[in-house]
């Protein structure tokens, strides 16, 4: 169902204010997420990983120059339900005995501008690696920058929901990955 992880995020050129002079590198991980929509039968499920860890380099005044690298435990899906938690660990969905991790790997971000970004980088789960791409917002929150957003997952382009659960009329192929980092000024 539910893809992993998601997403980088980096850039903000027009960051206004006292924010827009320091470098954010340290991930608050206690303060950030990653979430997941999926749809079984039409019907939405919302969820999280619950394990997660994220390196995110970003300088305001030059966003060209950011990194990210997320990785997420598939094993840590919580869709809320026992039944459906045991059943993603399985080979038809996230294997994760053999796939622990799901990575996302940042190429680059692009300001789309009104606080907007777009961060492109490459997602690999389950032995398969595919181009992503991220729209998020940047915006300053005290001290902190807030990186929310998300992006479009095809659960089918990495294997996940196999067998029986390849029918996407009863689990659709696109899953929404959502995310928010809060990121601190420092390493």
């Amino acid at each position: 169902m539910k893809p992993s992880l998601p997403f980088v995020l980096l850039g903000l050129a027009s960051l206004s204010g006292p924010a827009a002079a320091a470098e954010y590198a340290k991930v608050l991980l206690d303060k950030s997420r990653v979430d997941f929509v999926a749809k079984q039968m039409n019907v939405p499920t919302d969820g999280s990983f619950k394990r997660f860890k994220a390196q995110i380099a970003l300088d305001p005044a030059s966003p060209q120059t950011g990194s990210a690298r997320i990785d997420v435990e598939p094993g840590s899906w919580d869709a809320g339900m026992a039944e459906i938690n045991e059943e993603m660990l399985s080979k038809n969905w996230f294997d994760v005995k053999q796939y622990p991790t799901a990575s996302f790997v940042s190429t680059g971000v692009k300001a789309l501008g009104s606080d907007r970004y777009e961060a492109r980088g490459k997602l690999s789960m389950k032995g398969r690696t595919r181009d992503v791409v991220a729209t998020f917002t940047a915006k300053a929150q005290g001290t902190n920058l807030v990186l929310t957003g998300s992006f479009p997952l095809k659960r089918l382009d990495y294997g996940v929901g196999t067998g029986t659960w390849g029918d996407t009329d009863v689990v659709a192929d696109e899953i929404q990955v959502k995310f928010q980092f809060v990121l601190a000024q420092g390493k």
